[in-house]
């Protein structure tokens, strides 16, 4: 089942909300960057892809499964694990073949590559699209909330880290605890395209 609806504005509000002074150590500084990483282009995006002067060129193209986009005279051109500024220099890069200092631009229309699956003792487990940057606990929250069957020590983000999958303990109990909300504002880290929630 995939479903398409963004991060409730109220989690997000509690979420800024646990502030703390607390310093972070190296993996959690490395989650919490998560949240602030730049927008990376994926499959089943569509990107709109202009150049100056040039109606030939200028067109709607959507991210095909292999990362690629089709263009004219480029053919097959990678976009998925680039920035929309970095494909653009990169277009540029390559149209100097074929004009002389071709100014290109790339706008993201639709995004469609940030998917996250959440699995085990949720109200509505699913493959959800995410639009916007959300931490593990707004996913929970998207997802229905856990149930009262949920271990809420055990609850793990499942992470591809190249060809090996690296689980991430997710601090529940620690996060909706009122008494140790410095931990809460450091463990609710973000996740990312591909991730796995698993509640037992």
């Amino acid at each position: 089942m995939r479903h398409f609806i963004r991060p409730a504005a109220a989690i997000v509000v509690l979420s800024l909300a646990m502030v703390s002074d607390m310093p972070l150590s190296a993996n959690e500084r490395d989650l919490a960057e998560g949240c602030r990483a730049q927008f990376v282009i994926g499959a089943e995006d569509v990107l709109d892809i202009a150049v100056w002067d040039n109606a030939a060129l200028t067109r709607s193209v959507p991210v095909r499964p292999d990362g690629k986009i089709s263009l004219p005279l480029l053919n097959d051109v990678q976009a998925a694990g680039l920035t929309p500024m970095q494909l653009r220099d990169q277009l540029a890069a390559a149209l100097t073949e074929y004009m002389p200092s071709p100014a290109v631009s790339v706008v993201v229309r639709e995004v469609h590559s940030f998917k996250v699956t959440v699995i085990g003792q949720v109200k509505t487990p699913g493959r959800y699209e995410i639009k916007d940057r959300a931490t593990v606990l707004e996913v929970l929250a998207i997802a229905g909330g856990i149930t009262e069957y949920a271990s809420r020590s055990r609850i793990v983000v499942l992470r591809q880290d190249g060809a090996a999958t690296r689980p991430l303990p997710f601090p529940y109990d620690r996060l909706t605890s009122k008494h140790d909300a410095g931990a809460a504002a450091q463990g609710n880290f973000c996740v990312s395209p591909g991730d796995v929630v698993v509640v037992p």
